[in-house]
């Protein structure tokens, strides 16, 4: 009998009992569906980890001022505004392992053109921010020296801003108002990724005079944060212990005073994040393939029943010239065919898990194929060793003892 012949005849056996072959591969099927949605979660959150890191950019620094305390309080980041324009220049000519910096202010505006308008962040930076930040342009150009030094009234848009205010036109070379100031248009960035692209550039010192002031209202200089970019990955340690030192020396912070300011790596930051997540779906998935290993003790315990069950019949087949190898083929396909069915049948729940909670709590899943073999691979592999011992007995009949059997 052929191999397709077998599948075949395991079918047919398998539906002269549907409510227990059902029951039977409800341990699979459960076992399945939880690793397709474990992995399916945490794909998802690595993929959107992966994405939030290619938007930092590539070896970025973040340097944000330090916190302030308040009656022995310690207040939220960046209320100490201790940074200035003069920490940026500083970096850029006495660190060598930084190749760009820029210093940002930031505030919300609304942008209007013609009859829409938008509320969006509105960020004051040097050329330096969009080098950083490896942040390519899609039309137009960034800022010319003249403009940056006299606080022209000059704009980036993102691409969200863009395509709010402009839909599919070209906004360069157009006005827009912020904050009733007119402003022409030079550029659009390209599109960066989630939570990135809904802003506008403006030139720092634009900002500055025009609507957001310095960061601190005292120091004119005063920016609320720095970027910079190392010379590559492997001096990205080297770069933030120099940084330390040159701000620790410029702020006057002496030995055992805190300091004023806090150096971060935002991607080592996330690609930790992006492990952690992978060590937790590991963590999960390895629990979920505990219930496929329990649906296939339960297939060995019910193909050993159905052996029992099936002796005489055994018996006929063996006595008409069946031989025990195409007993334990037959035995073992149905085994084979209950493990795939419940895994094709896990990986349809599986994936109607993970597209529920996708919608139901926001979360990005991703169902990749890989996902899918690797279930229903396992599943069958679940199958073939759980199925064996049962099959293996039934091929071990003498037929003379099983034609007695009733």
């Amino acid at each position: 009998m052929s191999l397709s012949q077998t599948l075949l005849v395991a079918l047919r056996s398998l539906r002269l009992n549907p409510m227990r072959s059902f029951l039977t591969m409800l341990g699979i099927v459960i076992g399945v569906a939880s690793v397709v949605t474990v992995l399916a979660i945490g794909s998802g959150a690595q993929g959107q980890v992966a994405d939030q890191i290619r938007a930092v950019g590539a070896n970025v620094l973040m340097i944000n001022p330090g916190t302030a305390k308040k009656d022995g309080v310690r207040l939220k980041a960046g209320t100490r505004l201790t940074l200035t324009e003069g920490d940026v220049d500083a970096i850029l000519a006495q660190v060598p392992q930084v190749r760009a910096a820029a210093g940002s202010l930031s505030g919300s505006a609304q942008i209007v053109r013609e009859n829409r308008n938008w509320n969006t962040t509105v960020n004051g930076t040097t050329n330096g921010h969009f080098l950083v930040r490896d942040w390519p342009l899609a039309a137009g150009r960034t800022f010319n020296g003249t403009e940056q030094t006299t606080a022209a009234k000059v704009a980036i848009l993102g691409s969200v801003v863009a395509k709010e205010l402009f839909g599919r036109d070209n906004p360069v070379g157009t006005e827009v108002r912020i904050m009733s100031v007119p402003f022409e248009v030079v550029g659009v960035l390209d599109a960066k990724g989630p939570d990135q692209d809904d802003v506008v550039f403006v030139p720092l010192e634009t900002a500055k005079l025009r609507f957001l002031g310095s960061a601190s209202g005292v120091n004119r200089d005063a920016v609320a944060y720095i970027v910079a970019k190392a010379v590559s990955d492997e001096a990205m340690g080297r770069a933030r212990t120099e940084i330390e030192e040159l701000l620790r020396q410029r702020h006057r912070i002496t030995e055992g005073q805190e300091d004023d300011f806090k150096v971060s790596d935002p991607a080592a930051a996330m690609d930790a994040q992006r492990g952690a997540t992978r060590t937790i779906a590991l963590l999960l998935t390895s629990v979920a393939g505990v219930s496929l290993l329990v649906g296939g003790i339960s297939i060995m315990n019910i193909m050993t029943v159905t052996v029992t069950e099936r002796t005489r019949e055994i018996g006929i087949r063996r006595a008409v010239g069946a031989r025990g190898a195409d007993i334990r083929l037959q035995f073992l396909a149905e085994a084979l065919v209950l493990c795939l069915l419940g895994g094709l049948a896990g990986v349809v729940v599986g994936a109607g898990v993970s597209l529920t909670v996708a919608r139901s709590a926001g979360w990005a899943t991703i169902i990749d194929a890989q996902a899918i073999l690797l279930s229903v691979g396992f599943s069958a592999l679940v199958g073939l060793f759980f199925g064996y011992y049962p099959a293996h007995r039934a091929s071990r009949l003498d037929p003379v003892d099983a034609l007695k059997m009733e």
